[in-house]
């Protein structure tokens, strides 16, 4: 199965281009198996009158926290993954193993105090001061960009670049990348040229971008996530199917999320957590084509691609994204699949 690739390092990007929709677009035609570059601006040329694209509005969470602990100044660093019970699930790095008790301050004057640990070794923290982790990440947090752009330190300007211009709703400790290529110039485009838009909600969670270590990767225990799809967005998509448009899902997050509201055999109204692995061989019942990025190799993302794209034309692909030098993951350039 074609899910592993060689990248050469310089091809990984550490920072977006300067404007949005200049990034480079790869179309992949998967009824003639030929591929186009474009740039991302030409998008809405690239649909048809009727068309929906789909989008994911979740928000990233400065979910990233920097400090020491209180007690001895070790450096420490963690990464808040959810809410449980009022306590924060985070992944945590410290040179210690340190008891139920010990207090963390952080760079910007916040104190976790650890209560617990997950079966998983997850830390349980409670905030000081307290609140919802919106609020409180949001006075006291960094952007938590993944390790391999610029070892995950932020800057001002990623505050603004690692969020898409839509995001609306606060859960995710990762961007949705597919749409961090949109404009307002692009989607004024696309509502002229008669092609819509509707929105979903999945919260991106760590597990998304967890390895594949399993020989077989249907053996491979995936990740869950919360996500939501309402009743208008359901009514839109019925909408475009019935007057032969295209649903273009943005994103791997939009088109799990989707195929996650159908998985009785019909698309309707869905809220809760989605365990769904798409795999090579998934019959897709609302997705018809997607918007995406270059993703990591041996990962469920790129697993999922596959299954839309045909394994064979993703592996060529990628290929010829490797020896053009496009720019890799999340502040990379971005793929059609049609």
């Amino acid at each position: 199965m074609h899910f592993d690739y060689h990248l050469p390092e310089h091809l990984i990007a550490q920072h977006p281009v300067a404007r949005r929709d200049e990034s480079r677009l790869l179309v992949v035609r998967r009824a003639t198996g030929e591929l186009e570059h474009r740039t991302f601006r030409d998008l809405p040329e690239l649909l048809s009158p009727g068309d929906l694209l789909v989008l994911n509005d979740t928000k990233v969470l400065p979910a990233r926290v920097v400090g020491r602990r209180e007690s001895t100044g070790g450096k420490w660093e963690g990464l808040f993954l959810r809410e449980r019970d009022g306590l924060w699930e985070m992944l945590a790095q410290t040179r210690s193993y340190p008891e139920v008790g010990s207090a963390f301050v952080t760079d910007t004057g916040l104190r976790l105090t650890l209560r617990g640990r997950t079966p998983d070794r997850h830390w349980l923290m409670e905030p000081d001061p307290p609140g919802t982790p919106a609020e409180v990440l949001g006075r006291y947090g960094h952007i938590p960009l993944p390790p391999y752009i610029r070892k995950g330190t932020a800057a001002d300007a990623d505050t603004e670049r690692y969020q898409t211009v839509y995001a609306a709703h606060a859960g995710s400790v990762a961007a949705p990348t597919a749409g961090l290529h949109f404009t307002q110039e692009v989607f004024d485009r696309l509502t002229a040229k008669g092609i819509g838009t509707a929105r979903v909600t999945l919260h991106v969670g760590l597990g998304t971008f967890a390895p594949v270590k399993a020989d077989y990767p249907a053996k491979h225990a995936i990740h869950r996530e919360w996500c939501e799809v309402t009743q208008p967005t359901v009514g839109s998509i019925r909408e475009a199917k019935a007057r032969g448009g295209r649903v273009v899902a943005v994103g791997t997050t939009t088109t799990r999320t989707l195929e996650s509201a159908a998985r009785t055999g019909e698309l309707g109204p869905f809220s809760g957590e989605t365990d769904l692995y798409i795999l090579p061989g998934f019959a897709f019942r609302v997705v018809d084509s997607m918007v995406t990025n270059f993703h990591l190799p041996r990962t469920t993302l790129l697993l999922l691609v596959g299954a839309l794209a045909g394994t064979d034309l993703l592996a060529k692909a990628y290929a010829e994204a490797v020896a053009r030098e496009y720019r890799f993951y999340s502040y990379g350039d971005a793929m059609l699949v049609l």
